[in-house]
């Protein structure tokens, strides 16, 4: 990999909003109101499952009988070390498992039938047994706990986003994978949706030409912050966790985000108002319009404190065909639009039945010393254009140039 290509027009107060955003995520004894609720049984949006496809399997062929011997860390909210089937893998050993609460911890062990426990990430990487880790950790800790995998000569995973808050942080994981000569893939799950999929195989048979036009949205109605560590997501700004959404060009065309003007709308919800959060976020909803590297346009919304219809969606336009639900356009002879077959026992799981796929596509790229879907570079122009988004809506729309990450 070269060296990062940044933007220099990105300069105004960038290390002072970094620092603020480290102050932030500190905050958690500063008095703040304290949020915490359980899911109460209720679906989170976007964690829906599609019926399982009795023929996902059709036509799958083993490519190696070797198992990659992996470490599952993280077993919060989402419970998402055992969500994703690593354990149903054929080419996968899970040989250890840790969480940082000891029940969570034996419950994950239980779940993904392991028996070996760790009681933190920082022990369990010191295991030389392990080959690869899937972190599953609170969003503010992603960065961190991925760099710590990374220095232990192991292969890492990880939940989205990448990053949390810090440009800073982005350059640090940059660093860390491009030193470390070992295969980072970031779990974003809009990859591996039935529609962006096709998106996908459809744009790089030439179908949807240079993308004019691409949308994504993540509508997920949070009038109560859903239970977090350290209550990490209370007042959350919506584009700090944009990867949802801007999968919908990302994801499609392998492209990049090079500047934005995002708005935001002050919010009712009482943990989104600036005062009662650490963040001193008051937007619930931030609605970013981003130039692409083909010379497009794309908007990209995340709400939180909007009733109604939730999850992960999206549509393109491009200059030879468009993709809203279905393939309009001028090529005739598409490719087969289908998901690749899953190894027998892996479910496709939630988010639109893409879990599974994200595991297959981990261990196969591993398996194979190739690049994943979603690697170093794809993860960080998901995550950090966000983040400059925000920083965008906090000036009310002024135009910001976003950092590029290039092999």
């Amino acid at each position: 990999m070269n060296s990062r290509q940044a933007s220099s027009d990105f300069r105004p107060s960038r290390r002072g909003f970094i620092q603020r955003s480290g102050g932030w995520l500190a905050a958690a004894g500063l008095g703040l109101p304290q949020f915490s609720r359980a899911a109460e049984g209720k679906v989170i949006p976007g964690f829906e499952k599609l019926p399982e496809d009795p023929r996902a399997s059709k036509d799958w062929i083993p490519i190696s009988d070797r198992k990659i011997r992996v470490g599952l860390v993280g077993h919060g909210l989402c419970k998402f070390a055992a969500a994703f089937g690593f354990q149903d893998h054929p080419n996968v050993e899970v040989v250890a498992v840790s969480d940082l609460f000891p029940d969570r911890c034996a419950e994950l062990a239980r779940a993904t039938r392991c028996a070996k426990t760790y009681p933190s990430l920082e022990e369990l990487v010191k295991d030389d047994r392990i080959e690869a880790v899937f972190v599953a950790t609170d969003a503010p800790s992603h960065a961190r706990h991925c760099i710590e995998v990374l220095k232990h000569g192991k292969h890492v995973a990880c939940a989205v986003p990448a990053v949390y808050a810090s440009l800073e942080e982005a350059e640090q994981l940059w660093e860390a994978v491009r030193k470390s000569d070992r295969t980072y893939m970031l779990f974003e799950t809009s990859a591996f949706h039935e529609d962006l999929h096709a998106m996908r195989r459809i744009y790089q048979a030439g179908g949807l030409g240079k993308l004019v036009y691409a949308e994504g949205e993540y509508f997920h109605y949070m009038d109560q912050p859903l239970a977090s560590y350290q209550d990490w997501r209370v007042g959350l700004p919506p584009q700090f966790y944009p990867t949802h959404s801007n999968a919908y060009y990302h994801c499609v065309t392998g492209g990049s985000f090079t500047e934005v003007s995002c708005l935001g709308m002050p919010s009712v919800v009482h943990h989104l108002k600036p005062e009662n959060n650490r963040y001193r976020n008051p937007f619930g909803t931030e609605i970013a319009l981003f130039r692409t590297s083909e010379g497009g346009s794309a908007r990209m919304a995340v709400s939180w404190d909007t009733p109604g219809a939730g999850g992960e969606m999206g549509r393109v336009r491009g200059q030879r065909g468009s993709f809203y639900g279905k393939y309009e356009g001028l090529e005739k002879s598409l490719p087969d639009l289908k998901r690749p077959p899953l190894p027998p026992g892996v479910a496709a799981g939630g988010h639109g039945g893409s879990h599974g796929h994200l595991t297959h596509e981990f261990i196969t790229a591993i398996l194979q010393d190739r690049p994943p879907l979603v690697d170093i570079v794809m993860a960080l122009n998901l995550t950090s254009s966000g983040i400059v988004a925000h920083h965008s809506a906090m000036k009310d729309g002024e135009r910001l140039k976003i950092p590029q990450y290039k092999l």
